[in-house]
């Protein structure tokens, strides 16, 4: 069964007027965190497109670069979008049931943001309030001011960003911590250490952007050593 067949049988057992964060209550076991993470994704992502006003097809789309979503599995998707959006459940309460499924600070949890990074980012603008959005999800899931800035800045075209920030440390960290920082970066970001923290497979190409970031920023540290 593919994870879209699993996420509408999950989805349609809810009963008739229960809320959507309702679920992820249901899905406690690690073999079930995958569907909860894609859920989790999708329904966050709704609630945050409405963060800035407006829900642009270019967030709709976004789904689609951070999901692998068959054409046949769209119908599935979009009714786990649509149901966030039209759900009065506030976000704090998905994120608060998203954070008691995986435990607070728990790495899928920060894979989860920089999906929802990802979404925020589709339309090539940053809102405030969409990062107002994401600071609050970052505390409800136990993650430190730190690690948010880390993944923002992966994101967030801020002008000429700290290299030693993408890989999460100060900027008066040595050659020898930036090393340690990159290589223990790397490993995390393998796709198999993802996939076993609960990441769905059809979700590994989150890896991909971060990677981007990790080298683009160690081969600056490594440059400005000369």
């Amino acid at each position: 069964m593919s994870i879209w067949s699993r996420i509408t049988a999950a989805v349609s057992s809810l009963a008739k007027g229960e809320s959507l964060s309702s679920v992820f209550a249901r899905l406690r076991t690690p073999p079930e965190h995958s569907v909860g993470f894609t859920i989790a994704v999708i329904a966050l992502g709704a609630k945050m497109a409405k963060a800035d006003g407006l829900v642009t097809r270019d967030e709709v789309t976004a789904f689609k670069e951070v999901f692998q979503i068959a054409r046949a599995d769209e119908a599935g998707a979009a009714r786990v979008f649509n149901l966030a959006r039209q759900d009065v459940t506030g976000f704090e309460d998905y994120a608060q049931r998203v954070c008691a499924m995986f435990g607070a600070g728990h790495e899928a949890l920060a894979d989860l943001l920089e999906g929802l990074f990802h979404i925020a980012m589709a339309d090539g603008s940053y809102h405030p309030r969409e990062n107002e959005f994401l600071m609050q999800v970052a505390d409800i899931f136990g993650l430190s001011e730190q690690e948010f800035r880390q993944i923002r800045s992966r994101f967030v075209p801020d002008a000429d960003p700290d290299p030693r920030a993408v890989l999460g440390l100060p900027p008066d960290a040595s050659m020898e911590e930036a090393r340690a920082a990159y290589r223990r970066l790397v490993r995390e970001s393998h796709p198999d250490r993802l996939v076993a923290r609960g990441v769905p497979e059809e979700a590994v190409k989150l890896a991909e952007k971060r990677m981007v970031a990790i080298n683009r920023a160690w081969d600056e540290i490594e440059k400005a050593q000369g």
